[in-house]
C-alpha cells in the first residue's frame, strides 16, 4: 500500500479575521485589514481582482499548527524532530516563508478543538473525513487514503481473499479498531476465524507485526500506513490484502480560514511530484530502517574471538577514547559493533553516520565539526563524549554505575529525554526507577502507547521502545563476549 494523495481546487480565496491576526504589520495596512475582516467569514461584498490577488500574496508570519505524536506523524529520535507529517509541515512553512509554531495535542478531540476554536490555524495530521469532524474543520492540504490490511509472511501460501481467513488464527490488540473489524468480518463470513485478543501495557500493534515476522504468531491486522512503515523494518512480510473499506483523511484548518486552506491545496498539488516529497515519502515508508546485519550470534562467531586478538579495525581508536567515555574500550567497541558492524560507510534512514552512528545534531552537541563526522577517529571520539555526558546526566537518577550503564546505552539509542520519561513513568506506576531490566525497560515499552506517551509526566512523547530495549540487551551481550576474552588486560 502507498499513501494516496488527492487534490482539491479552490475557486475563491478568503482570509478570516482569525488568520489576519497573525499577519505582520508591514504587509497589511489598517484599511486592508478592515476590508479583509468585513469580507472574511461569509461577507457578501464583492472583491476586486486586485484585492483577491493581494490577499493571495499575503501570508501569516507565523503558522500556528498542532499535531499528534505517532510513528508516522511526529516524534523525537535521538534528539531530532521527525515524522512524515512533521517534515511535510516544515516544508510547507519554509516554502511559504512562515515561522512554524508547533504544538502537540493529547488526542484527536483536543486537536480538533484547538483548530475549530482558533487556538491553532492548522491540524498537521490526517483527520478522518467523517461528518462529525467536517462540521468542526475544513479538510485541505495533504490527503491520505488508508485501510486495514492483513499482515502475513510473504510466500506462495499467502492469503489473498478474506474467505480464506476461515479456520485461521489472527492476533489483535484487545478492544482496538482491529479487534472490532475482525469480529465484524467474522460475523459477515458466518464465523470460523479464531480471534486472539491480546491485552498488555507493553505490547502494541508494532510488536504483533514483529511477532508475525519472527513466526511467533501467524497473522495480525493493522492500518495500511502503519503496515507500510513497519515493512521497512520487516521486509519479509506481506501487507497486500485489504480487510476493510478505505478511510479518507487529510490535514485541516478552521472553517473560516479559506486562504490558508487554498494555499495548502495549491502546495499539495506542487509537492506531490516534487523530488523533496518523494524523498520524504521514501525515508519513512520505503527505506529500510534496519542496517543489513547478520544475526548477532552468527556474527559474533564470525569474529573468531580469541585472547589478545583484534575485535575490529578500530581497536586502537576505541582504546584511545575509552578514558573520555569513562568505561572500558570494549564497551565502545560493543556499541560500534551493534550500530554498524564496524562499517564506517553506513548512513541510517534517519541520517546517523559512521561506526558509532552519530546523528548530526548529536555531533554538533559534543563539539564535532559535521564535515568530520565520517572520520572514524572523530566519530568514535564523539561517541565517547556522548557516553560520558549521558553517564553524568543519569548519575543522580541511578547511582550504581554497573546498573547505570544500561540506562546510558538506552539513552545512546533513543535520546536522553525518552529515558528520563521512562524513569518518570516507572516511578509513577510502581516500578523500580533505578533498575533497568523489567522495570524502566517496561516503562520504555509503555511509551509506544498513547495513554502513556500522553501522560503528564512524559515530556518527549512517542518513541519505539522495543528498539531501545533490544539495543541494550544486544550491546550488553556483545560487551560480555568482548570482555570474556580479556582484551582489557
Amino acid at each position: 500500500m502507498k499513501r494516496s494523495f488527492a487534490y482539491m481546487a479552490s475557486s475563491m480565496v478568503r482570509l478570516s479575521a482569525k488568520c489576519v491576526a497573525a499577519l505582520p504589520v508591514a504587509f497589511v495596512s489598517a484599511a486592508f485589514v478592515a476590508t479583509v475582516m468585513l469580507s472574511a467569514c461569509g461577507g457578501s461584498s464583492k472583491r476586486s481582482e486586485e484585492k483577491e490577488a493581494a490577499m493571495e500574496e499575503t501570508v501569516p508570519d507565523t503558522l500556528h499548527a498542532v499535531t499528534l505524536y505517532g510513528p508516522t506523524s511526529y516524534f523525537n529520535y535521538r534528539g531530532e524532530e521527525m515524522g512524515f507529517d512533521y517534515e511535510n509541515l516544515r516544508q510547507f512553512a519554509d516554502e511559504e516563508g512562515m515561522v512554524l509554531d508547533l504544538k502537540v495535542a493529547p488526542s484527536m478531540q483536543a486537536l480538533l478543538k484547538q483548530v475549530s476554536s482558533g487556538e491553532a490555524q492548522l491540524a498537521a495530521y490526517p483527520v478522518p473525513k467523517i461528518e462529525e469532524y467536517s462540521k468542526l474543520v475544513k479538510h485541505c492540504g495533504p490527503k491520505e487514503i488508508t485501510w486495514q490490511v492483513l499482515v502475513q509472511p510473504a510466500g506462495k501460501h499467502r492469503i489473498s481473499d478474506v474467505t480464506e481467513l476461515v479456520g485461521k488464527t489472527i492476533y489483535v490488540e484487545k478492544d482496538s479498531k482491529y479487534h472490532y473489524r475482525i469480529k465484524n468480518l467474522n460475523d459477515e463470513l458466518g464465523g470460523g476465524i479464531d480471534i486472539v485478543p491480546i491485552s498488555r501495557d507493553t505490547l502494541i500493534t508494532e510488536d504483533l507485526i514483529e511477532m508475525v515476522d519472527r513466526g511467533e504468531i501467524p497473522l495480525t491486522i493493522v492500518d495500511s500506513d502503519i503496515a507500510e512503515l513497519n515493512k521497512s523494518y520487516f521486509p519479509r512480510l506481506d501487507i497486500g490484502m485489504k480487510v476493510s473499506l478505505e478511510q479518507y483523511s487529510s490535514w485541516a484548518v478552521g472553517n473560516d480560514c479559506d486562504s490558508l486552506a487554498a494555499r495548502l491545496d495549491r502546495w499539495e498539488k506542487r509537492r506531490d511530484s516534487s523530488p523533496m516529497q518523494k524523498a520524504i515519502y521514501k525515508k519513512y515508508f520505503e527505506q529500510s530502517k534496519t542496517i543489513p546485519l547478520v544475526e548477532d550470534e552468527k556474527a559474533l562467531r564470525g569474529l573468531r574471538l580469541r585472547k589478545g586478538g583484534r575485535l575490529s579495525p578500530y581497536d586502537d581508536i576505541f582504546k584511545r577514547h575509552s578514558s573520555t567515555a569513562g568505561y572500558d574500550w570494549e564497551l565502545l567497541a560493543a556499541i560500534g559493533y551493534n550500530e554498524s558492524r564496524f562499517d564506517n560507510r553506513i548512513v541510517s534512514w534517519a541520517g546517523a553516520r559512521g561506526v558509532m552512528q552519530l546523528m548530526p545534531v548529536t555531533a554538533r552537541a559534543v563539539g564535532i565539526d559535521i564535515s568530520q563526522i565520517d572520520n572514524p577517529d572523530v566519530n568514535i571520539m564523539g561517541a565517547a563524549k556522548l557516553v560520558k555526558r549521558l553517564d553524568e546526566a543519569l548519575s543522580k537518577k541511578v547511582t550504581d554505575k554497573n546498573e547505570r550503564l544500561k540506562f546510558v546505552l538506552a539513552a545512546y539509542n533513543s535520546g536522553l529525554g525518552h529515558i528520563l520519561d521512562a524513569i518518570a513513568l516507572a516511578g509513577k506506576y510502581g516500578l523500580d526507577d533505578t533498575v533497568w531490566q523489567g522495570n524502566v525497560s517496561e516503562a520504555a515499552l509503555m511509551k509506544s502507547r498513547p495513554q502513556y506517551y500522553n501522560d503528564p509526566v512524559v515530556k518527549n512523547g512517542y518513541f519505539r521502545g522495543r528498539e531501545t530495549v533490544d539495543f541494550v540487551d544486544k550491546v550488553m551481550r556483545t560487551y560480555s563476549a568482548f570482555k570474556s576474552v580479556n582484551h582489557s588486560k
